[in-house]
């Protein structure tokens, strides 16, 4: 057994979400030290920090005014997603519900440099569509004034520098996306980026002159997105920073200075350049020193007043979450917050190791991380992150290997990346290893890749799951009679697919909030999300035979490994109606399988004593069957 129970683990605290106060002398953050997110308050390095909101439920946002000592910050109920936004009072601690309609969402959009007023997107209207808003930072509720109809996923990206415009963002799916100016005085809305086909236009910027914006993009033949400035005017498109075949992710702007920091992906790891554009010329600029931070993986940028530092957060495989400061000109970096670490001992934590795993290609080619083709039929290389325990990776294990957790990640666009997790931290100190693969239809490894598990696709990467399942059981750190196979959301649906279609390779498998039948998941899931889900799946309307096809709840009788099944009841995304059919389905089959069903939660756990709860569950389960 390991060293420490799950709670302590779970006791490990994040800081993140970073806002600076409006005259630069205060940080909020957010941080679960009460068992949730809330609001936190800092005015030096390091110090005993205010806590300001005090919430059962977490916190999802934070953001100062930019003129008073306020803020705006968003929470929802249970885990239902439909986010509230409260302005609450630095000086009074006085908390105001502002928009008070819990039946809708609202998606913050920003203050406006004046600090007046607010805007946000919302389906108040229509469950199904988001509308775009402003509202007083004194007014309430309906007293919102609408000032467009949407006819879809539509976010706000903020106000133009004068406060005249909205910078407007429309998803069609997670690679398709268009940009739009709304005039807030005539409600007119300029299309900026017409296209055909899929091409992404996100991480939207105003440009300090209100003249052009900045956004990242793969328009063109580009497969990784690059930084790139569009001319309102002209409607020109020009590229500022390559990609050179990772992606950049996105770029944090000072729209009165022209300094900003962007971060590109290099195979899941963050590289920062801090930098100031050039005032006569947008696509020119100066950098200045690379902050030098530990972990490996940082974002969340928040601009001092006068721009002359930067808070972001920070992350890695041994480094928890915290808050640091960044000097722009000199790129030294100061720990700002102290979230602790449970008195468990940081240089106890492991770190993993990138890998690559070979699966089977693409019509004759190995579309690597950036598609290119190979000179012969090689199989297409599929990244992934292996964590040994201490005594399997110093030589010390047991001569039989250590068990290992297969954790698959949802999305299904997302991707694995080197940050601290304290549940991973707990199962290697217990002695199991840790893989956690990208497999294709990842994000990160440029459009192509994403694209491979799209639609009638699907199956491929469920198949690059049994690829890196047959490398682990050769690893000689790993027993291959021990393999367990876990996700969550997407990843659920995963770990139950694999259960179907490889069902000789798995001792166990444990699907938490994940999808068992694609039909009653579209069926169900919240109408604003249907159509991008439809998107990336196929629609009931066109491929609801495929869908039956591949949902692991019309191929149960397949399963041969114990299962375990976690969910929350609050569920808009993945109902928790998949949970209790899977359940049933391979209940029926006789074989072992365990249900835990939380109230109070929605997709994932956010609550310390229900994580506590969950996780000590699936240990039991895990040291039950493995």
């Amino acid at each position: 057994m390991g060293s420490y129970e799950i709670e302590r683990y779970l006791n490990i605290r994040s800081a993140y979400g970073a806002s600076f106060g409006p005259a630069g002398d205060r940080l909020s953050f957010l941080m679960d030290t009460t068992g949730t997110s809330q609001v936190w308050t800092i005015t030096e390095p390091r110090e005993w920090p205010e806590q300001r909101t005090f919430y059962d439920e977490r916190v999802l946002f934070a953001s100062w005014s930019p003129e008073r000592p306020e803020l705006i910050f968003g929470m929802d109920e249970g885990g239902n997603e439909r986010a509230q936004l409260f302005r609450l009072d630095a000086e009074t601690g006085e908390i105001t519900n502002l928009t008070a309609m819990p039946e809708a969402k609202h998606r913050w959009g920003g203050w406006s440099h004046d600090g007046d007023q607010v805007a946000f997107a919302s389906n108040r209207r229509d469950e199904a569509v988001f509308d775009v808003y402003v509202q007083g930072r004194d007014e309430r509720g309906d007293e919102a004034q609408l000032v467009y109809d949407g006819d879809g996923w539509l976010s706000l990206a903020g106000w133009s520098p004068d406060d005249t415009r909205l910078l407007v963002s429309q998803a069609y799916s997670n690679f398709d996306q268009d940009l739009y100016v709304l005039d807030l005085e005539t409600t007119e809305l300029d299309h900026l980026t017409p296209h055909e086909g899929d091409v992404r236009y996100t991480r939207a910027s105003w440009a300090p002159d209100g003249e052009g914006v900045y956004l990242v993009t793969d328009e063109g033949d580009a497969d990784t997105l690059y930084l790139a400035y569009l001319d309102l005017e002209t409607r020109d498109l020009e590229t500022v920073v390559e990609g050179d075949g990772w992606n950049v992710d996105g770029i944090a702007l000072d729209d009165e200075t022209g300094r900003f920091v962007y971060s590109r992906n290099v195979e899941g790891y963050t590289e920062l350049t801090v930098g100031e554009f050039d005032s006569d010329d947008p696509t020119a600029f100066e950098t200045f020193p690379e902050p030098d931070l530990p972990g490996g993986i940082a974002g969340g940028v928040s601009f001092a007043s006068g721009a002359d530092r930067f808070a972001l957060s920070t992350s890695g495989d041994a480094v928890n979450t915290n808050v640091f400061v960044v000097d722009v000109e000199t790129g030294d970096a100061e720990r700002w917050t102290s979230a602790p670490t449970a008195g468990i001992p940081r240089e106890s934590f492991d770190e993993s190791e990138l890998v690559h795993v070979e699966s089977f290609g693409v019509d004759g080619r190995s579309p690597s991380a950036r598609g290119t083709p190979s000179e012969s039929h090689a199989g297409l290389d599929v990244p992934g992150f292996l964590t040994l325990p201490e005594e399997s990776a110093s030589g010390d294990a047991d001569e039989d290997g250590a068990p290992v957790i297969v954790d698959i990640h949802g999305g299904p666009e997302g991707q694995r990346r080197p940050s601290f997790s304290s549940v991973k931290q707990y199962f290697l100190d217990r002695g199991y290893a840790y893989f956690e693969p990208n497999v294709r239809g990842s994000s990160g490894y440029g459009a192509d890749y994403a694209a491979l598990d799209d639609v009638e696709k699907r199956m491929d990467s469920v198949a690059d799951i049994e690829a890196c399942v047959e490398w682990l059981r050769e690893h000689p750190a790993i027993d291959p009679n021990r393999i367990a196979a876990k996700g969550g959301s997407y990843g659920g649906f995963m770990v139950l697919s694999a259960l179907t279609e490889y069902p000789d390779l798995w001792a166990a498998g444990i699907d938490v909030v994940g999808i068992a039948n694609f039909v009653t998941f579209l069926e169900n899931t919240g109408d604003w999300r249907r159509e991008l889900r439809e998107a990336e799946y196929g629609s009931l309307e066109d491929d609801r035979e495929f869908l039956e096809s591949i949902s692991p709840i019309n191929n149960v009788e397949r399963i041969e490994a114990p299962l375990f099944v976690l969910h929350g009841a609050n569920d808009p995304r993945v109902p928790v109606g998949e949970a209790e059919q899977i359940v049933e389905k391979v209940d029926e089959q006789g074989v072992p399988v365990r249900k835990l069903i939380f109230d109070d939660e929605g997709h994932g756990f956010s609550k310390l004593e229900n994580r506590i709860e969950a996780y000590s569950a699936i240990a039991d389960f895990l040291d039950e069957h493995i």
